[in-house]
């Protein structure tokens, strides 16, 4: 699958956003999966490569240990492993996907797993906001076996990767915005259908999800959009799904509208 424009040049070559975590709070592995692997330890994370330059390696760890940092600022601590694999195939076998659709990076249950191929396509600001994006998943344990839903778990993804970035938000949803400007505005929050691989407005989902989030930041409050996480908008924010969707699309108009 190929990038959208506006969102290849905010990310410049990452071909998705996703994230498979399971469970939160992934502990340092005393070891790496490979015999002959580079590990870097830091205080709270752990980053292992195998057969990578140790230039690369050490700057993933910078980014690594900086965005550890951002997500714990927004939700709370991470203890990172984050896996460096040779290939991509190699990355595929470590996750137990196989084919990974040159991904940039992925998320299991307890580590985040770079995909060389993409990683490297990535702008400086474009790793940031995967790694902090896939550490987020970690953290949150992702869609915590279907009670999340995607938006929410995408979006917050998101909204923590790019917190920070200094990036707007009509260079981050483009592809959005475009449609916004001329007056055809999402009737639904996208649903699992949307991020799947091939969808034909994937850059959108992700973007519909991730201003969702801010809107609710915005509105509500961080911390409430963080409480979201395990309720549901009637319980947290004392709306109906229909006033919700209306909010966020009032919000969509006035963003990128």
């Amino acid at each position: 699958m190929s990038v959208p424009q506006g969102r290849r040049a905010v990310l410049a070559g990452m071909l998705a956003l996703t994230g498979a975590a399971l469970t939160a709070g992934a502990a340092p592995l005393p070891e790496g999966p490979w015999p002959d692997g580079t590990v870097i330890r830091g205080g709270h994370y752990v980053v292992i490569g195998h057969r990578v330059p140790l230039a690369s390696l050490a700057d993933l760890a910078v980014r690594t240990d900086r965005a550890r940092r951002v997500v714990a600022a927004i939700w709370g601590p991470v203890r990172p492993v984050v896996l460096f694999p040779e290939t991509d195939a190699e990355a595929g076998a470590l996750a137990g996907t196989g084919a990974t659709g040159g991904l940039a990076a992925l998320a299991t249950a307890d580590r985040v797993i770079v995909l060389p191929s993409g990683y490297a396509k990535l702008s400086e600001t474009g790793r940031d906001v995967v790694i902090a994006h896939e550490l987020t998943h970690v953290a949150t344990g992702a869609t915590r076996g279907g009670r999340v839903p995607m938006w929410l778990s995408e979006g917050f993804a998101d909204y923590v990767g790019y917190s920070g970035s200094g990036l707007a938000v009509r260079t981050v949803a483009a592809e959005l915005a475009a449609e916004v400007a001329a007056g055809v505005l999402p009737d639904r929050l996208p649903g699992p259908a949307d991020f799947a691989p091939g969808a034909a407005r994937l850059a959108q989902a992700y973007e519909e999800a991730w201003l969702a989030c801010r809107y609710v930041a915005e509105r509500f409050g961080e911390r409430t959009l963080v409480r979201l996480y395990g309720g549901d908008v009637g319980t947290v924010l004392g709306l109906t799904p229909a006033e919700f969707t209306a909010g966020w699309r009032d919000y969509l108009r006035k963003e990128i509208g």
